[in-house]
C-alpha cells in the first residue's frame, strides 16, 4: 500500500497516530533516525515502554504500516504528522525543541505543494507559526498557508484510558489560516468522532498549556494537603471521599509520590504563570517527601534506613502500564539508597530496573519479598497487587497511593 501519511517520531504520541490511521486503512509510514527502532517495530516488537501490543502492531504491519529511518519516503506523502518529543530542557523550566526542528529539517527538503502537515508535540505557543513554519519554509522554498497547510493538533491520548481511546477524544486543530485548519480538520475527521476547530494555531497550542497545568496546579494542591493532614493527624483520605461527593463545583484529585508523565508543567516564560510555577516546586518535592515518611516510620519502628531492605512497589507512572516516563520511583530509590537502604523492586510490567547506573534487584516473590522487608513502599497501584493480602505479610506498608483499605497500611 503507498504510504499517504508520515509520521515523524514513534514515541507514545506518534505509535498510536500511526496505529489509528492504519486501522482506518490509511497507508502509514513511521519516521526516525533510530535504525533499532524501526528494525524492531517491522519485526512486530514494539518498544518496552509502550502501551501498545505485540497483537496491536502485527495488526498495524498487515495493514501497510512501515517504520523506515530513509527520509526518501517522505516525498511520497500527503498528510505529515510532526510527533517528536519535546522533554524538558536543562533549566528545567522550558521544553527542549530539539526533536521538532530535526523533523522540520528532514522533512523540509521533501515538502511537496499541498501537503498538510501537523504538530501535534507539545510546544510553547507560538512554536508552530515562529519556528517550525520557518524551518520549513527555509529547506522547502514553499510558504506555509498558501503552499501548503499547517496546523497543531494538541496530543490528548490519555494512555490505558478505555473508556476515552484515540477514536474517542476528541482533537482540537488549529490552523495557520482557515484553510489550513479545514485541511487538517478533514484529515482528523477520519481518525476521531469530534473534531474542535481553535481560533487559530496559538490558541490550540495554548490548549495544551491550560490542560497539562491544570493537571499539575490541581496534584499540586492535593500533594499539600497530604502533607498538612499528616501534621493535623487527619485522615486526608476521608477528606477526599468525602469532598467528591460535593455534584458541582469539585473535581477529584489524588495526591501521591510525585507526578510522572512525558508533558511537565508548561510556563510560557519564567515566572508568567506564577501558580505553575509554585505547583512545580510542591510536586518536585513529593519524592524527598516520601522520602522522609519512610524514614521516619522506619525509626518508629526502631529501625534505621541503612542497612534497612526496603521493596518498591510499582516503578511506572501510571496504573496497569510498563511507561516509567518521569516515575517518581527512580528519584525516590535514589534518596533511599544514599541513606544506605538495600533495596527491591516489584512490578509486573518491568523486568529490569536500573537506577544511577546500577542495576536493582527484582523481586520474584511478592509476598516471600514483602514479608522479608524491613519496610514495603508502594508507588504504584497496579490493578494485580492484592493490597489486603500484601498488607498482612508486610513488616510495614507505606501506601504512596491510599489504595490499601482503611487501617491496612500507612498512607501518604
Amino acid at each position: 500500500m503507498p504510504a499517504d501519511l508520515a509520521v515523524l517520531g514513534l514515541g507514545h504520541l506518534g505509535l498510536p497516530a500511526a496505529q489509528a490511521a492504519s486501522a482506518i486503512g490509511v497507508g502509514t509510514v513511521g519516521y526516525t533516525d533510530d535504525q533499532h527502532t524501526t528494525t524492531e517495530l517491522n519485526a512486530g516488537r514494539p518498544p518496552a515502554d509502550s502501551t501498545l501490543a505485540a497483537a496491536d502492531l502485527r495488526r498495524m504491519l498487515a495493514a501497510g504500516f512501515q517504520a523506515t529511518s530513509d527520509p526518501t519516503v517522505l516525498a511520497r506523502v500527503r498528510t505529515a504528522l510532526i510527533c517528536a518529543p519535546t522533554p524538558p530542557a536543562a533549566d528545567r523550566r522550558s521544553l527542549d525543541l530539539t526533536g521538532v526542528l530535526d523533523a522540520a529539517r528532514t522533512l523540509a527538503p521533501r515538502l511537496r505543494p499541498r501537503t498538510l502537515v501537523v504538530l501535534e508535540s507539545t510546544v510553547p505557543p507560538g512554536t508552530t507559526e515562529d519556528l517550525l513554519a520557518p524551518a520549513l519554509e527555509a529547506g522547502s522554498g514553499l510558504r506555509a498557508g498558501r503552499d501548503f497547510h499547517l496546523a497543531h493538533a494538541p496530543g490528548r491520548l490519555d494512555p490505558g484510558n478505555r473508556s476515552h481511546d484515540y477514536s474517542g477524544t476528541p482533537r482540537v486543530i488549529g490552523g495557520l489560516t482557515p484553510a489550513c485548519t479545514e485541511a487538517a480538520a478533514a484529515f482528523y475527521g477520519r481518525l476521531t468522532d469530534k473534531v474542535v476547530r481553535a481560533k487559530g494555531v496559538k490558541e490550540a497550542e495554548t490548549v495544551k498549556v491550560l490542560e497539562t497545568n491544570y493537571r499539575h496546579v490541581n496534584i499540586a494542591l492535593v500533594n499539600e494537603m497530604a502533607v498538612l493532614c499528616h501534621e493535623l493527624g487527619v485522615d486526608l483520605w476521608d477528606v477526599v471521599r468525602c469532598a467528591e461527593t460535593k455534584p458541582f463545583g469539585f473535581r477529584s484529585f489524588r495526591p501521591g509520590p510525585g507526578v510522572g508523565g512525558h508533558t511537565p508543567p508548561i510556563d510560557v516564560a519564567p515566572g508568567r504563570l506564577r501558580m505553575v510555577e509554585l505547583a512545580q516546586e510542591v510536586n518536585a518535592r513529593m519524592p524527598g517527601y516520601v522520602t522522609q515518611r519512610a524514614a521516619t516510620l522506619l525509626n518508629e519502628y526502631g529501625k534505621s534506613v541503612r542497612g534497612a531492605r526496603l521493596l518498591l512497589l510499582g516503578v511506572t507512572y501510571k496504573p496497569d502500564l510498563p511507561d516509567q516516563q518521569g516515575a517518581p520511583a527512580r528519584e525516590i530509590a535514589r534518596n533511599l539508597t544514599e541513606l544506605g537502604g538495600r533495596l527491591s523492586f516489584h512490578d509486573p510490567y518491568v523486568t529490569q530496573w536500573r537506577v544511577g547506573g546500577q542495576p536493582v534487584p527484582r523481586a520474584d516473590s511478592l509476598y516471600e519479598a514483602a514479608a522479608g522487608a524491613d519496610l514495603t513502599l508502594l508507588l504504584q497501584h497496579h490493578s494485580v497487587y492484592d493490597l489486603q493480602g500484601l498488607a498482612a505479610k508486610a513488616q510495614l506498608l507505606l501506601d504512596t497511593r491510599g489504595a490499601t483499605p482503611a487501617g491496612a497500611a500507612y498512607r501518604l
